[in-house]
């Protein structure tokens, strides 16, 4: 996998303009940013670019929007803030078209230093599809295009793939950079011994993560729902455990790849089980502890148990690199958290390289305060997935190599 790409450190854009792909997707509440993460984590790649002199035109999607304009899913209220957290005007180009009038009259005037935001790139249905004309139309506004939006990097849109095969300079941002530096590195040569903590509701999710990581690792921990289907697999009874029978051979395959290959595959030992499932999720609810050989017909495992937690615990205390990704448990509700909680804990105690792979494990780790504590938290879900499956991302093969 080419990992060796060129970033905003090895150019610099004076007098130049430069398309900068960020990820600007926040949530809004009655057209107010909810959580400004996004914006904060763009923010020292686009001060690179304007230190530099350079032209900074920025571009993001946000929301689906499914190529029509959609006023509530405007980047309006983003470039207001954005002005407030760089502390210059971010002029916002309200084109329907993205690349319209508006947007060509502003960069037409610009002097270096001045940002511009143009609107959704979602607006045009052609994004998603990776459609020439709006890649063109993109491209026709810039001379060097800087790509730092991981969340989309395993998708090749116009804004990130498209416009950067027209563009003769195409390099990384400081997010992307970190992104390939942690998780692209730990998968492809990591220090060791190398932990991955997988977890999770569904093994199907998870099957080309497994596999690869598999190969890759030294130790494989499995916790979360899809834990039961190798429970299964392995013979054990396992109550009314959410299960994906048609997976259990696919487990039993699993499991015989790790003996072959010598490589410790750790899964629970107990399991704190439940009658009724929690309504609301975050209800009260009674639990029991089991071990997992023994789980009563009429009860389901809804996270690890103790002698799991200081199982897995254990395995991370003498690792050099771990990754993680996917709960433990329904850690939506507070009695069912502990093995999130516990394997969160045990990470941030570790003298290793701790990288958390985005979606449910990230928002766990902030939620808990144990964000600082970690080498590398990753900002994109399903990108990186696909970079633990070993997959090159289109977003990233698009940049010029170094």
């Amino acid at each position: 996998m080419g990992l060796n790409k060129k970033s905003v450190d090895d150019i610099n854009v004076a007098g130049k303009k430069v398309l900068c792909r960020c990820d600007f997707n926040v949530p809004l509440k009655e057209g107010a940013i909810t959580d400004e993460n996004r914006l904060v984590a763009a923010l020292p790649t686009i001060k690179k670019l304007i230190a530099d002199g350079g032209k900074v035109i920025l571009c993001s999607h946000l929301g689906k929007p499914k190529g029509e304009p959609k006023p509530e899913l405007s980047l309006a209220p983003v470039a207001k803030r954005l002005s407030e957290l760089l502390g210059q005007e971010v002029k916002f180009a309200a084109d329907n078209e993205v690349v319209g009038a508006n947007a060509k009259a502003a960069v037409e005037v610009m002097k270096d230093g001045d940002v511009i935001l143009l609107e959704n790139t979602r607006y045009r249905k052609e994004e998603t599809k990776n459609g020439e004309e709006f890649s063109k139309d993109l491209a026709s506004l810039c001379d060097v295009f800087v790509n730092d939006a991981f969340g989309t990097a395993h998708r090749a849109h116009c804004s990130n793939v498209g416009v950067a095969q027209l563009v003769d300079t195409a390099v990384v941002g400081y997010l992307m950079q970190k992104e390939i530096d942690f998780l692209g590195n730990a998968v492809e040569s990591p220090v060791r011994p190398f932990v991955a903590i997988l977890g999770g509701a569904k093994v199907a999710d998870k099957l080309n993560v497994i596999d690869n990581l598999l190969e890759k690792c030294d130790t494989l921990i499995i916790g979360g729902g899809m834990a039961y289907t190798f429970l299964k697999a392995q013979g054990n009874e396992i109550g009314t455990s959410l299960v994906d029978d048609s997976k259990v051979d696919y487990c039993k395959e699993m499991i015989a790849k790790a003996e072959k290959l010598g490589k410790k595959l750790l899964l629970p030992v107990d399991a704190v089980t439940i009658k009724e499932f929690p309504n609301p999720i975050d209800a009260p609810v009674e639990t029991e502890i089991c071990d997992s050989n023994a789980m009563p017909a009429d009860r389901q495992g809804c996270d690890i148990g103790p002698k799991t937690q200081a199982m897995f615990a254990d395995a991370v205390k003498s690792a050099k690199t771990v990754v993680w990704n996917g709960p433990m448990g329904v850690f939506e509700n507070p009695t069912l958290a502990e093995g999130t909680i516990a394997v969160a804990k045990a990470l941030a105690e570790t003298d290793a390289t701790t990288i958390i792979g985005g979606g449910d494990s990230a928002a766990a780790v902030n939620t808990l305060g144990y964000g600082d504590k970690m080498s590398h938290i990753s900002t994109g879900g399903g990108a990186s997935l696909e970079f633990l499956e070993g997959k090159e991302l289109p977003g990233v093969a698009a940049a010029n190599d170094k």
